[in-house]
C-alpha cells in the first residue's frame, strides 16, 4: 500500500483523521474498529487520566471556580423582586401567614424545577435552545420562547436600573432633592408647587422630576432626555459586564452579588435603631391566618416562587451549562433556593423596619395636624373644653392621648362629627398602606430615608444596591439570550452581545418617553407571566413525560454519583406539572376577570387613577403574549412535518485508535453511515448508550445489557443523544 495512503498515515499518527463516508467505504485496508474511535462531526478526542480515549463535547468555557458559579446563580435569582415585591406581598397577604404558602410552594414547585433546569443545563452543556432540541426536537421551540421572553423582560428591567442610576447621582446632595416641595414664584408671591402640595415631596419628585409623566398612555410626550441618558448608561454597563461571557460576568459577580447583602445588613442595623422600627417588624410577623384560606394568596405566592428563582428564562440553564458534568447541581439548587428565601426575608425585615419608622413619623404628623384643628375648634367655641380629658397636654400630645380625645369627640358630636374633618391617626392604618414595586423603592423608601441622619449616605448605598441587584439579574437574562444563540448559530459572542445591546436600547426608547412608565407596567404584567408559565410547564413535561423521568433519574445518578431523592421523581412526574397547570389556569382567569389597565398619574388631581388600556394598547398586550409562546407551535409543526431539513444527513467522520464512539441520533433508517457497522439497517445496533434502567424510586435493577469494559458485544460504545419518546 502506498506510504501516503490514509490508512498508513493513520497507523503512524495519533492525530484525528477526518474522512468522508465514501473514503471509509472504499477498498482500502479495513479499519480495526475494536481499537479505533469513530466520531461523527469531527469532535476533538483527548485521552483521559487512565490513558483511555474520550470525546470532548466542545471547547465550551467553564467557571473559574465553584464560588464564582454560585454567586452568578445567586446574583441572577436574587433581584429587585426580593426587595420590593416580596415585602409588598407579605404585607398584603397576612404578614407572617404568607410565609407558609410561600414555603410550601417553594418545596413543591421552586426547588424541584430549579434543580431540573440546573441538571439539564449541566448534563447537555448548551443554552436553552440546544437543551430542548436535545431532549425533544419537536419541543425545541421552548428554547426560542425563553429567548423572546428574556428579551421582553430585559427591555423594561434595564429601565428600572436606569431609574436607580438617576436617583444614585441625585443622592449626592444635602438635603436630598426629594425631601421638600419646590417653591414657585408667581409675581411677588412665592407658593409651594400645587401638585407637590397635594401629594408629597417624594411622590412629586418621582412622577414629575424623574419621569415627567404624561396623564395617560395615549400621550407620548416625546423622550425624557434624562432617562434616555440613564438607560444608555444602564445598557452600557450590562454590555460591558457580559461581552466576554462568563469570563467578564463571573468576575463582576463577586461584587454585584455580595454588595447588596452588605447594604441590607447595614440598613437592618440602622433601621432597628430608629424609633418605631419594632412596630413595623411586629406588624410583619403578626399572622392573619384567615388570609391563608384565600386562593389569591396561593396564586401570588406561586407566581413569586416562580419568578424569584428565574425559572423558564434560560439564564439558569445557561449558567449551569458552563459547569463540569460531575458538579453536584442538587446541592446548588438547594443552596441557591435557600439563599434566595433568606434574602427575601432579610429584605422584608429591612423594609418593615423602615416602614415602621416612617409610619410613626407620619402618625405623629397626623396627630399634630389634627390637634391643631381641635385647638382651633376650641378657640372658636365649636367644641367645648369639657370634651378634653383633664390630663391631656396639647404641648406634649401623644398618639394615645389623641386617640382618647378623638373617641370622646366622636361619641359626643356623633351627628356632626364628619363636618369636623378629623382623622383617626392610627399607627395600624399607616402600616397597612400597601406600596408595591417602584412605589416602594422610589416613593416610600426614599421618603423614609429623608428622616435618617446622614440621609444622602444611606440614599447612595440604597440605590447602589438596587443597581447591583439589577445588574446581577440582567447578566443572567442576557446570558439566557446570548448563550443559546451562540450555541445554535455559531455567532461570535462579542458581536452578538453588542448587537443585542444596541437593538434593546433602541426598542427600549419607548420606556423613556413621558408615557414610558405605563409601558413598563404593561410589559411587567403581560410579557412574562403567562408565556413563562407555559414554558416551564412544557419543560417539566418534556423531561418527565417525553424524555422519561426514569431515564432522566438514571442519568442524574451517573452524573452526580448518587441517586437523587425519590421526592424529585414524584414532584417532576406529578406534583409540579399539576401545580403549574393550576397556576396557569388561575392566571388566565385572573386576566379574564381583571380589566387590562394601568394606574395613571393625573397631574391636575395629583393622584393615581386606574384607566383601561385603549384598543391599540390592548392589542399590544395580546401580541406580547402571543409572540412569547409562538415559537413553540411553529417549531413543533415544522419538525413534525419535516418542513425544514435539520441537516442530519450531512456528516463527516473522524476516527482514532482507541474506543469507537458514534453519534447516530436523528439519523434516518437508510442513512449511508449505518452501513459502516452493518450490512442492512435492521442489523445496526441501537445508537443509544445502555444505562441501568431506573424503574422508579424503589428500583435498584442491574444493568440491562453490558459487555466487557462497558462495551457492546461488538466492542464499540455508542454515544448518542436520547431518543425522544414523542
Amino acid at each position: 500500500m502506498p506510504k501516503n495512503s490514509k490508512v498508513t498515515q493513520r497507523e503512524h499518527s495519533n492525530d484525528p483523521v477526518t474522512e468522508s463516508i465514501a473514503d471509509l467505504l472504499a477498498g482500502e485496508e479495513p479499519v480495526d474498529y475494536k481499537h479505533s474511535v469513530l466520531n461523527v462531526g469531527g469532535v476533538p478526542v483527548t485521552k483521559d487520566k487512565d490513558g483511555e480515549n474520550t470525546i470532548e463535547s466542545d471547547d465550551r468555557p467553564v467557571w473559574n471556580n465553584k464560588l464564582q458559579y454560585i454567586l452568578a446563580q445567586i446574583g441572577y435569582s436574587v433581584g429587585l423582586g426580593n426587595v420590593w415585591r416580596f415585602p409588598y406581598l407579605c404585607q398584603k397577604n397576612g404578614g407572617g401567614a404568607y410565609l407558609v404558602p410561600y414555603l410550601i410552594l417553594l418545596l413543591i414547585i421552586g426547588i424541584p424545577l430549579f434543580f431540573l433546569e440546573l441538571a439539564v443545563g449541566q448534563r447537555i452543556r448548551r443554552g436553552s435552545i440546544g437543551v430542548w432540541n436535545y431532549i425533544c426536537p419537536r419541543l425545541g421551540g421552548i428554547g426560542f420562547a425563553s429567548c423572546i421572553v428574556c428579551f421582553f423582560v430585559g427591555l423594561y428591567y434595564n429601565v428600572i436600573i436606569g431609574w436607580s442610576i438617576f436617583y444614585f447621582f441625585k443622592s449626592f446632595q444635602s438635603p436630598l432633592p426629594w425631601s421638600e416641595c419646590p417653591l414657585i414664584t408667581n409675581g411677588t408671591v412665592t407658593i409651594v408647587e400645587p401638585e407637590c402640595e397635594k401629594s408629597s415631596a417624594t411622590t412629586y419628585f418621582w412622577y414629575r422630576e424623574t419621569l415627567n409623566i404624561a396623564n395617560n398612555i395615549n400621550e407620548g410626550g416625546g423622550l425624557n432626555w434624562k432617562m434616555t441618558l440613564c438607560l444608555l448608561s444602564a445598557w452600557f454597563l450590562v454590555g460591558l459586564c457580559t461581552i466576554k461571557g462568563i469570563q467578564s460576568s463571573g468576575k463582576v459577580m463577586y461584587f454585584s452579588s455580595l454588595f447588596p447583602y452588605v447594604v441590607l445588613i447595614c440598613f437592618l442595623i440602622r433601621s432597628l435603631l430608629l424609633r418605631g422600627s419594632i412596630d413595623g417588624i411586629l406588624h410583619m410577623f403578626t399572622p392573619k391566618l384567615e388570609k391563608m384560606m384565600e386562593s389569591q394568596v396561593w396564586r401570588e405566592a406561586a407566581t413569586q416562587v416562580f419568578f424569584a428563582l428565574g425559572l423558564g428564562f434560560g439564564g439558569v440553564i445557561a449558567f449551569s451549562s458552563y459547569n463540569k458534568k460531575d458538579n453536584n447541581c442538587h446541592f446548588d439548587a438547594a443552596l441557591v433556593a435557600f439563599i434566595n428565601f433568606f434574602t427575601s426575608v432579610l429584605a422584608t425585615l429591612v423594609v418593615f423596619a423602615v416602614l415602621g419608622f416612617k409610619a410613626n413619623v407620619m402618625n405623629e404628623k397626623c396627630v399634630i395636624t389634627n390637634s391643631e384643628k381641635i385647638i382651633g375648634y376650641l378657640n372658636s367655641k365649636v367644641l367645648s373644653h369639657d370634651l378634653i380629658p383633664p390630663h391631656i397636654n396639647f404641648s406634649h400630645l401623644t398618639a394615645s392621648d389623641y386617640s382618647e380625645m378623638y373617641s370622646v369627640i366622636k361619641t359626643v358630636k356623633e351627628d356632626h362629627f364628619s363636618e369636623l374633618g378629623l382623622d383617626t391617626c392610627q399607627l395600624e392604618d399607616e402600616l397597612n398602606k400597601s406600596v408595591q414595586g417602584t412605589g416602594l423603592a422610589f416613593i416610600a423608601f426614599t421618603e423614609a430615608m429623608t428622616h435618617f441622619p446622614a440621609s444622602p449616605f444611606w440614599s447612595v448605598l440604597f440605590f447602589l444596591m438596587l443597581i447591583n441587584l439589577g445588574l446581577g439579574s440582567m447578566m443572567g437574562t442576557m446570558e439566557g439570550i446570548v448563550s443559546p444563540m451562540v450555541d445554535t448559530f455559531k455567532i461570535r459572542k462579542e458581536f452578538l452581545t453588542i448587537g443585542c445591546t444596541i437593538v434593546a436600547f433602541s426598542v427600549g426608547l419607548i420606556f423613556v418617553q413621558r408615557s414610558g412608565n405605563y409601558f413598563v407596567t404593561m410589559f411587567d404584567d403581560y410579557s412574562a407571566t403567562l408565556p413563562l408559565t407555559i414554558v416551564v410547564i412544557l419543560e417539566n413535561i418534556s423531561v418527565s413525560w417525553v424524555y422519561g423521568t426514569k431515564k432522566f433519574m438514571q442519568e442524574l445518578t451517573e452524573m452526580l454519583g448518587f441517586t437523587p431523592y425519590r421526592y424529585y421523581y414524584y414532584t417532576w412526574k406529578y406534583i409540579s406539572p399539576l401545580a403549574m397547570a393550576i397556576l396557569m389556569v388561575t392566571s388566565i382567569i385572573q386576566m379574564g376577570i381583571t380589566p387590562p389597565g394601568y394606574n395613571a398619574w393625573i397631574m391636575e388631581e395629583a393622584m393615581e387613577r386606574f384607566l383601561i388600556f385603549p384598543g391599540w394598547a390592548l392589542g399590544l398586550t395580546i401580541a406580547l403574549i402571543v409572540l412569547g409562546v409562538l415559537p413553540i407551535p411553529v417549531v413543533f409543526i415544522v419538525r413534525h412535518f419535516n418542513l425544514v431539513s435539520d441537516g442530519s444527513n450531512t456528516l463527516s467522520v473522524s476516527y482514532k485508535r482507541g474506543r469507537m464512539m458514534k453519534d447516530m441520533s436523528n439519523l434516518d433508517d437508510h442513512d449511508e453511515t449505518r452501513f459502516i457497522l452493518s450490512k442492512v439497517p435492521s442489523e445496526t445496533p441501537s445508537p443509544m448508550p445502555i444505562h441501568r434502567s431506573y424503574n422508579g424510586p424503589d428500583s435498584t435493577s442491574p444493568m440491562e445489557m453490558t459487555a466487557a469494559n462497558g462495551r457492546y458485544g461488538i466492542d464499540y460504545l455508542s454515544a448518542g443523544t436520547p431518543e425522544s419518546e414523542l
